[in-house]
């Protein structure tokens, strides 16, 4: 069904309004086996993925290969805590922009200094404090939608009428697209600034290599 340009704005504006997150309060207070994260995962983040049903958030392959990559400590007797299911939270949302090395090194010292610390300030704080900023950002970016959608509304006016409505949206993708862009160079060198400060200099091989996808195997 083929959306009319007089409602797509609104209806992004209110699919905007739908994103939310994982409330720690939602996390069960035991520890779990692998099935049970992984289908906690599904359903807790099924809005989040393209083709519900379909997607998979998280499968049990996943979660080896984090664990294999140091992203995720090794469950205790094959179970994992609450604090692993908040890890693997800031996985799921970083694994679409960022390389799995870069992400070992931003969640590195959060897991070394915060993860099972025994501290009042522990993972969840820093969780918690993370997220807390959801609501101000999320009015931040319809503001901004809405004004990428207009300027791309006003272009092409002298393209033919029959393509006109389609090179109107294109601009609208390009525009959101280089949004996307900047900011993902912006993160790199944020993390290797992080990486920097720690002692350490990011190679330019290993920046190479960071902007390549990773596959993820789903098992």
């Amino acid at each position: 069904m083929t959306i009319d340009n007089n409602d797509l704005l609104n209806s992004i504006l209110a699919s905007l309004d739908r994103i939310g997150h994982i409330s720690p309060e939602d996390i069960p207070g035991i520890d779990m086996y692998m099935d049970q994260v992984t289908t906690f995962m599904d359903k807790g983040l099924s809005a989040t993925v393209r083709f519900p049903g379909e997607d998979k958030i998280l499968t049990k392959t996943m979660i080896n290969n984090y664990a294999k990559n140091n992203l995720l400590p090794p469950p205790v007797k094959k179970k994992y805590s609450k604090e692993h299911v908040l890890l693997l939270i800031f996985i799921y949302y970083y694994k679409g922009i960022l390389s799995i090395g870069d992400i070992q090194k931003l969640l590195g010292p959060i897991t070394e200094r915060f993860f099972q610390s025994g501290d009042s300030f522990n993972l969840e704080s820093v969780y918690r404090e993370a997220f807390s900023m959801e609501e101000g950002q999320i009015q931040a970016l319809k503001a901004d939608v809405t004004e990428k959608y207009r300027a791309a509304e006003a272009t092409f006016q002298d393209a033919p009428e029959d393509s006109r409505e389609f090179l109107k949206r294109f601009a609208f993708v390009c525009a959101l697209s280089f949004d996307v862009y900047i900011k993902r160079l912006l993160i790199e060198k944020l993390v290797d600034g992080l990486e920097a400060e720690s002692g350490g200099e990011p190679k330019a091989e290993g920046k190479k290599k960071a902007q390549k996808p990773q596959k993820e195997t789903e098992g």
